[in-house]
């Protein structure tokens, strides 16, 4: 480690919070994107929502077949 590198007055955990969520960016190719865009607007709902339904979906089928 460098010498400039000084933690001594750091403080384990700090910034640490056991219920944080983090919104991890997510790229979709665009017409991924349009066609999902699409089904969002004509229910009312955020393309978010909409992914992460069908990502669940996925995931319970994996794990059924698993």
């Amino acid at each position: 480690m460098k010498p400039e590198h000084d933690f001594q007055n750091g403080v384990r955990g700090k910034f640490f919070r056991p219920n944080a969520s983090a919104r991890v960016p997510v790229y979709l190719d665009l017409t991924v994107l349009e066609f999902f865009s699409a089904e969002a607007e004509k229910k009312g709902v955020e393309v978010d929502e909409i992914i992460n339904e069908l990502l669940r979906r996925d995931i319970a089928i994996l794990e059924t077949a698993g």
